[in-house]
């Protein structure tokens, strides 16, 4: 039997998508095998949203050189967001020429019909479609063991922001039909998965493409009867398309846990603007006010970049003052960085990397600070938690995820993995809270 790797870059859609191209590798009779040695497929599913991404792939290549000349009938392919770029399959094909097969985000179904021809022909192929074809269903996927799965609802982006590439190589926004969603989600019930994370690079705006209406709420509605499933969460969201209704019916649904993601990017208006968010400071400080009225108990995270084309010191000022004011529980922190085919990357008033670090590393300490406060909120509170397995923290101690989506670890016994657990929190720590289970 043959076997492959994949190796993957970037997001949860990314991970996803290595999850569907690994199903059409088995059902094409090849094993996963951790061992570049021996593989007769090394496969690279990758990013392009970020240089350091892209650095890395460059640099496993580079290292499967050496693999492919002692190996000459391994396939090595390159897949995902960073070939869909303009021009950087035919750079890949001369950086790299001992790769096999290139090709992109919107032909991930041909992956079998590559590897047959490269077998009978023995040619390198290259293929990336500049649109994407029609949402293919039912196509395989090798889900890793656990109780959490990701399922797909929208392709795509709408958006433009000025910095961001996902549109120019995920293509326009694509929904899936609802019943496609809900047979899927039927089926990973079956399989024991109990945590469903519905992916799209703009959550809320799903169902704009359909004729006949439904919104990213009236989905929700649906999903939450699916029978088997005991949580449901999304991401990402977009504060532009997340509105009150949306708001008030996730406090009326069982099975959608109260964890808001909410991705501000910057503190200041101002930037916002630049970056095309649509959305501004006020606008998102009282959508937090709306999610803490129906929701009391919310958990908020969040997505912040410093360092944007002309972001200065009052700009980052607004940023701070907003984390002081919002709380959130943690936040993803990044730096700026250009990325060629944006209008970002073309803008004046590019911010020194310098003031970028010193930047972060207030912004961070800020954060943890107020990451750690919230955590000891928690103190005293009782949690339910969805037990995934043994911690490696210590002998005998479990751990899980609270609705709020917060590490849960405390002492039990293994045979509780798989169930709800409910928790009295006895001790926070920045990454995880320390709890004592309730006995039943």
């Amino acid at each position: 039997m043959k076997s492959y790797i994949i190796k993957t870059f970037g997001c949860q859609m990314n991970e996803h998508d290595s999850e569907i191209l690994a199903g059409m590798l088995e059902a094409k009779g090849y094993r996963p095998t951790e061992d570049t040695g021996t593989a007769d497929l090394v496969l690279l599913n990758t990013c392009c949203i970020r240089a350091t991404a892209e650095n890395k792939v460059f640099s496993y290549l580079g290292r499967l050189k050496s693999r492919k000349r002692s190996n000459p009938a391994m396939i090595i392919g390159v897949c995902g967001c960073m070939p869909q770029q303009e021009g950087m399959g035919a750079r890949l094909r001369q950086l790299f020429p001992y790769v096999d097969m290139i090709f992109g985000t919107h032909n991930v179904q041909q992956l079998p019909i590559f590897i047959d021809r490269i077998l009978a022909e023995r040619k390198p192929v290259l293929e990336i479609l500049t649109e994407p074809d029609e949402i293919m269903e039912g196509l395989p996927a090798a889900r890793k063991e656990g109780l959490r799965a990701w399922v797909t609802i929208t392709h795509g982006c709408d958006n433009y922001c000025t910095y961001c590439i996902v549109p120019y190589v995920r293509g326009r926004e694509r929904s899936r039909e609802p019943d496609d969603i809900i047979k899927e989600m039927l089926g990973l019930a079956g399989d024991g998965f109990k945590e469903i994370v519905l992916l799209g690079q703009n959550v809320n705006s799903y169902g704009k493409d359909f004729k006949k209406p439904l919104d990213f709420a009236g989905l929700l509605k649906k999903l939450d009867g699916v029978s088997g499933i005991e949580r449901i969460r999304y991401m990402t969201s977009h504060p532009r398309d997340f509105n009150e209704e949306l708001i008030r019916t996730i406090a009326r649904l069982g099975k959608v846990c109260e964890h808001f993601h909410l991705p501000v990017q910057s503190g200041s208006s101002r930037i916002l603007e630049k970056m095309h968010r649509g959305y501004n400071r006020e606008h998102y400080l009282r959508l937090v006010e709306k999610i803490r009225q129906y929701i009391p108990a919310a958990t908020i995270t969040t997505d912040i970049m410093v360092g944007f084309p002309g972001e200065d010191d009052g700009d980052f000022r607004a940023t701070m003052d907003l984390i002081r004011e919002v709380r959130f529980d943690s936040s993803y922190t990044f730096v700026y960085n250009a990325r060629p085919g944006t209008p970002a990357a073309g803008m004046t008033e590019q911010v020194p990397d310098e003031i970028k670090k010193q930047r972060i590393q207030d912004l961070i300490k800020l954060q943890n600070t107020i990451s750690m406060e919230k955590n000891e909120e928690e103190e005293g509170s009782q949690q339910e938690v969805l037990v995934e397995g043994e911690s490696n923290i210590g002998p005998g101690l479990l751990y899980g995820k609270s609705r709020g989506n917060k590490t849960v670890v405390f002492a039990g016994d293994k045979t509780l993995t798989g169930s709800t657990a409910h928790v009295t929190i006895t001790r926070a720590h920045l990454a995880y809270l320390e709890g004592l289970l309730i006995k039943q």
